[in-house]
């Protein structure tokens, strides 16, 4: 039998795990590997920093539901890549890290002095899912099925395999290549039948029940079966921030993430509540009063695929341990059996109620609009978007300000179309997660809403698109500052002066201002299509312009820096990182 690179094992293995799509820089250390994956037809995109090959990963597999695979070199390329992998598992992203590392004999322990060697496992182990290290050659199809069977099992997150350099690029007689089903459980986990139909009564019985859904209905790409049990149900949808794009907002039944009275009232006046694919985390007031009812008044159903999330942060009546899509179509069917019972017009009234409060709420924000002075009031960014771009176009959001002026202008008009670091909150990933999203739909429009600051750590990645041909447009919003810690500084110190003027003089803050980066020369510096704008009417035909040079594209626009400090809500974003007065 002819011998095989450990690279080419490797690569196959991932061929047949249908891996089509690999994001990371090629290096001596994986040659053969880099080489294995163009023999097995698996494309290979290059970023210009690793960290930006894990955020690319994990869009990947968010928006697709499949595995996103991602490479780093030893010792540097993999400290690159940490900032990525701590993001991604907190997201809860199903991302393979596959390294490499120094050649057996001088590392795992270090001799002492080894090159570009640190312990890679040690260090990752704590912040991912899983990490290991192949010891020999005849060992690597035993560890790449580990990995994969940890990439499957529950709550997704970042699982890594460290393969030395040695044992990657030295050949020896392939195994044989395992089927996935012989070594992880391949299909999704069934819910019991006597839970859902036990949750389906208490659903049928409910005055006023709600769905909470979180990321495990995007991992589950359960779109549809939440949206027919949500119309069945006449039941209200919320959502946990990173899941908001699980439901069209055109649907009676959404509560999108901006109408934040709105959702307190809901969750307050939910007798049921069905939980599903959520831990319910800080951003969800941790399940508490008083934004949410509590038992006796509320009976909790959750569902999750991870056990360990069952009645975590919010006791439960009934757990369910499923996948979210498997569930969704078994309660489906259990209601369609009960649909005679479910008191529909009392639940539409409801329904119409929260439009009533959700349309007084818009008309509010969308005062913003009105404000047509030069600079930009920051509002019009999202909106302008979602007039220009195209139903399914993907929208990304990344910085402070930035990202809540855009949670509360955009509109979600297709699930699955919204991506950010919802759990995380880290800059600059944001850049990574639309060329991600690019490379996972170039048939489809991607644009990020990002702020001057977080373009500012991830810029490079301009010639990434343009180099790959991933269509992307970035409206990075200037206001030369760090928004949000400078609000945070002016009431820590002037809280009365800073309500009166708005701002602060700079010499009153700790160095919260930024010198102005020219980000539309900078994209034609790198070959992309650029553009600078001052007013509302400038960003639309800019906009326009963006999309009709079907390359790369970044709009400088120049955002009010005061106005762009007041962003909606800014307060209760606040409050969420304070334990709730409630149990």
């Amino acid at each position: 039998m002819d011998k095989v690179s450990g690279g080419e094992v490797i690569a196959r293995m991932l061929k047949n795990e249908g891996v089509d799509t690999v994001f990371g820089i090629i290096d001596g250390s994986y040659l053969a590997l880099n080489f294995a994956l163009r023999r097995q037809g698996i494309r290979l995109i290059t970023p210009r920093h690793e960290a930006c090959a894990v955020h690319m990963a994990g869009a990947y597999a968010r928006l697709t539901g499949r595995l996103g695979v991602c490479l780093a070199s030893s010792g540097p390329g993999v400290a690159n890549a940490l900032p990525g992998v701590v993001v991604e598992q907190a997201e809860g992203n199903r991302v393979l890290l596959i390294t490499s590392s120094r050649r057996v004999g001088v590392s795992n322990p270090d001799r002492g002095g080894t090159y570009q060697y640190f312990d890679q496992v040690g260090v990752i182990a704590p912040t991912a899912k899983w990490s290991g290290s192949v010891p020999a050659f005849g060992r690597i199809a035993e560890f790449m099925k580990r990995a994969f069977r940890h990439s499957f099992k529950g709550r997704p997150g970042v699982v890594h395999v460290d393969v030395p350099e040695s044992i990657v690029n030295g050949k020896d007689a392939p195994p044989p290549l395992p089927r996935p089903d012989s070594y992880r459980l391949a299909q999704p986990i069934q819910p019991n039948t006597a839970l859902v139909e036990r949750a389906a009564e208490l659903l049928v019985s409910a005055q006023a029940p709600l769905i909470h859904a979180g990321s495990g209905v995007i991992h589950a790409q359960a779109f549809d079966e939440l949206r027919k049990v949500a119309e069945l149900l006449h039941a209200p949808v919320s959502t946990s921030w990173g899941a908001r794009a699980v439901l069209s907002e055109d649907s009676p039944s959404a509560l999108p993430m901006p109408y934040v009275d709105l959702l307190d009232r809901a969750r307050n006046d939910a007798d049921v509540l069905l939980v599903l694919g959520s831990r319910l985390g800080e951003t969800d007031w941790w399940g508490k009063a008083p934004n949410w009812a509590q038992a006796p008044k509320q009976t909790t159903i959750q569902v999750d695929n991870d056990e360990d999330i069952l009645g975590l942060n919010k006791p439960v009546d009934v757990a369910i341990l499923a996948d979210a899509k498997a569930f969704l179509a078994a309660l489906h069917d259990a209601l369609v059996r009960r649909k005679d019972g479910i008191a529909a017009e009392g639940r539409i009234e409801r329904l119409e109620g929260y439009a009533k409060q959700r349309s007084a709420q818009r008309a509010k924000l969308d005062n913003h609009l009105d404000d047509h002075a030069e600079p930009v009031n920051t509002a019009h960014v999202a909106d302008l978007c979602g007039e220009a771009f195209g139903r399914d176009a993907i929208c990304v959001l990344d910085g402070g300000n930035t990202t809540i002026w855009g949670q509360f202008f955009h509109h979600v008009k297709e699930p699955n179309t919204l991506l950010m670091t919802a759990k995380f909150g880290m800059l600059g990933a944001g850049v990574a997660q639309a060329l991600g999203a690019a490379a996972a739909y170039p048939e489809r429009q991607v644009y990020c809403i990002i702020g001057d600051g977080a373009m500012g750590f991830n810029i490079q990645e301009l010639e990434t698109a343009v180099r790959n041909g991933l269509r992307v447009v970035f409206l990075v919003c200037c206001d030369k500052q760090w928004g949000m810690v400078k609000m945070t500084q002016q009431f820590a110190t002037h809280p009365w002066k800073t309500v009166l003027f708005k701002t602060l003089k700079p010499e009153e803050t700790v160095n919260t201002g930024l010198g102005e980066i020219r980000f539309d020369r900078v994209a034609e510096a790198m070959g992309a299509y650029g553009a600078r704008v001052q007013s509302p009417a400038a960003l639309k035909e800019a906009i326009g312009k963006a999309i009709q040079s079907n390359t790369a594209a970044v709009i400088h626009i120049d955002v009010d820096p005061v106005k762009h400090l007041w962003a909606p809500n800014l307060m209760t974003f606040k409050k969420m990182h304070q334990e709730p007065a409630g149990r």
